[in-house]
């Protein structure tokens, strides 16, 4: 039966390219791969120290595959996998289809979305009504890896997958708006910029969406990075292009000590685009 859920969940909804997959070792003590997995998590910065932790989270899921925690562990995971550490687009795609697949299984856990898909009349954005606050974290890294997978597949993807995005969001903003240092805000923000113009496209509302999540989370580099790569190009705005990118590399990645490895990643981004400012603005 939850075989026939999780394809109902993937039907028309995201990337059709097979998952990466690692091999799944057997575990006979949860409790100590568990510590061995957070202990490898807080090292994600490196890239093989996160895959080492994703392989442990995946076999932890094998034998306790209704842990939410951990399930939203691998999906997140794997998403930063091909956001802060893959260069290669191949590579960031197989990335992002596994994050969803481990997605795909997160949202499963909510048994009145899938039992709403089941029936056949419903989509993942209108089924997404079903989703309670404990659903959060599974929302939100689950719309920003189907995100990133749609707009580097390409326009077709991006437009196919718009409704579940957008669908998946807007609940997020009733249960949770404040989830991952103003998400829900940041997602609008960068959502806005990044859509073609005939589907929607609202740079004012874009910078609205930024302005709100920077006021909540001024610290955030993220956010910084994604106004200068998305609303800054998409306005020719060059001055706060460079003025948000020479900010975030300013900045001690350590600024919010949690997600120090993900700052880094996103400094990482702040010099390629600066490196590459030609290629985004005129003169």
């Amino acid at each position: 039966m939850i075989l026939s859920l999780l394809l109902l969940i993937s039907l028309g909804c995201g990337p059709k390219t097979p998952p990466v997959t690692t091999p799944t070792a057997t575990i006979t003590d949860v409790a100590s791969a568990r510590t061995e997995a957070d202990a490898l998590w807080e090292q994600r910065g490196d890239k093989e120290k996160l895959k080492q932790a994703l392989e442990k989270y995946a076999a932890i899921a094998s034998a306790n595959p209704n842990n939410r925690e951990i399930l939203g562990r691998l999906l997140r995971g794997w998403y930063f996998l091909g956001d802060g550490h893959e260069i290669d687009k191949a590579a960031k795609l197989a990335a992002w289809v596994t994050a969803k697949s481990w997605g795909d299984k997160c949202l499963a856990l909510n048994t009145e979305y899938t039992s709403l898909l089941a029936k056949g009349d419903e989509t993942a954005e209108t089924a997404a009504r079903a989703f309670k606050t404990e659903d959060a974290p599974c929302i939100y890294w689950y719309a920003s890896t189907l995100g990133k997978w749609a707009k580097l597949s390409g326009l077709t993807d991006t437009l196919n997958n718009l409704p579940t995005i957008k669908g998946f969001m807007t609940k997020l903003g009733t249960l949770d708006n404040t989830y991952y240092y103003a998400g829900y805000d940041r997602y609008w923000g960068a959502y806005y910029a990044a859509i073609p113009s005939f589907a929607g496209q609202d740079l004012n509302k874009s910078k609205e969406y930024f302005d709100k999540a920077l006021a909540a989370q001024p610290n955030f580099l993220g956010t910084h990075v994604l106004l200068a790569e998305q609303w800054a190009v998409k306005t020719q705005n060059k001055d706060v292009f460079t003025k948000e990118l020479n900010w975030v590399l300013a900045q001690d990645a350590a600024i919010i000590p949690e997600i120090k490895p993900e700052a880094e990643a996103e400094q990482r981004k702040a010099k390629r685009l600066l490196t590459e400012i030609d290629n985004y603005f005129a003169n």
